[in-house]
């Protein structure tokens, strides 16, 4: 198990990265999560977003380590793609806005809810039966987050496992979902929008 402790044995566990060396992701991740966290905080207020936003980077480093060339510009390279992803957040809560927005005034014509709601309905039935595909433990962990609106710590104490395997199985489950539903007419959109 690789600890850091100063450059020489960060440039070390990068290395180990770029060779699929999923401990080396691990300790990164142990290493950096605090800075980035902190980095993010300056940017955002809610936890949850914060934590999504961290999961994500570290994915993209993982799926991008063959990309790493220089690993004495790591740190600059992990504090970039952070940046980068605060940045994507902002753009989507923006267009997030402005589609609430919409969303609200086509409810406010006369009947729109109503001619919609068995549509809605069938769109919530194909959730609950994509959830019901996703393996027991995933199941479990995405039902406590977003039926019964438990914190990712909460869970992990429930359950006895981190807040990081919470917040990998969410983030699956979120992405196995979202590719599931192919269908992005307005009610879906609405749907994965205010509940996924």
């Amino acid at each position: 198990m690789f600890i850091v402790y100063d450059n020489n044995n960060l440039n070390t566990i990068v290395k180990s990265l770029v060779s699929d060396n999923k401990k080396a992701l691990d300790e990164l991740y142990n290493y950096y999560y605090p800075r980035l966290y902190a980095f993010a905080k300056k940017f955002l207020k809610v936890e949850d977003d914060i934590n999504d936003i961290l999961q994500e980077v570290f994915i993209k480093i993982w799926e991008n380590r063959k990309n790493i060339k220089n690993v004495e510009t790591f740190n600059a390279y992990i504090f970039t793609i952070t940046k980068n992803a605060v940045v994507s957040y902002f753009r989507e809560k923006t267009k997030l806005i402005a589609f609430e927005s919409r969303v609200r005034e086509m409810a406010t014509a006369e009947g729109y809810l109503t001619e919609n709601t068995a549509e809605y309905k069938d769109i919530k039935e194909k959730v609950d039966q994509l959830i019901e595909q996703l393996p027991q433990k995933r199941q479990q962990i995405f039902k406590l987050s977003r039926e019964q609106g438990l914190s990712n710590k909460e869970i992990a104490s429930e359950m006895g496992i981190s807040v990081k395997t919470v917040e990998d199985h969410i983030m699956h489950a979120i992405r196995f979902l979202k590719n599931n539903l192919k269908t992005l007419d307005i009610i879906t959109l609405l749907y994965l929008a205010l509940f996924l």
